[in-house]
């Protein structure tokens, strides 16, 4: 086979239809569009959303929520469970760490929380930019540490 050789398979290619052509054509004088009216004219057509009059769905709906400027911080979240499972007793787990474990993405680093769910095993110096309180109490009492990391400023989610 050669590069000269290669067509569209059959039937895939059609000719595009030419409109105004001619009474003649079956698409000649208004081209298809009918007789006057909105989609008649250049440029014509409603806007997207819009329902002919009916109250559209965008304003049927209640608001909700509220989000301040600058976002609301996603944070990608870990258990204790996991972390002892993953880890050596005495490690340092940050979130690179935590992304070479495949505990979270690649992309989630820059926000983590370490929530207390299950136990841990043994000690462990947890750095994170968020610790929920059960979690800091579980790793302290098994005799581990934790340390806060300031949030890297950047788009939030």
């Amino acid at each position: 086979m050669r590069l000269e050789d290669l067509r569209p398979a059959k039937g895939s290619v059609k000719k595009r239809k030419r409109v105004g052509r001619g009474r003649s054509s079956g698409t000649g004088k208004t081209s298809g569009r009918g007789h006057k009216g909105l989609k008649a004219r250049s440029g014509g057509g409603a806007r997207p959303g819009f329902e002919g009059g009916q109250m559209p769905l965008y304003r049927r709906l209640p608001k909700r929520g509220f989000l301040p400027y600058g976002g609301k911080t996603e944070y990608a979240v870990v258990n204790v469970k996991d972390l002892s499972d993953r880890f050596a007793p005495g490690s340092v787990v940050d979130p690179d760490k935590l992304v070479d474990a495949g505990l979270i993405k690649r992309a989630d680093r820059g926000a983590v929380k370490v929530l207390g769910d299950g136990a841990v095993a043994h000690a462990l110096t947890i750095k994170a930019h968020r610790v929920s309180e059960s979690a800091r109490q579980k790793l302290e009492a098994a005799g581990g540490s934790v340390e806060l990391i300031a949030a890297a400023e950047g788009p939030k989610a």
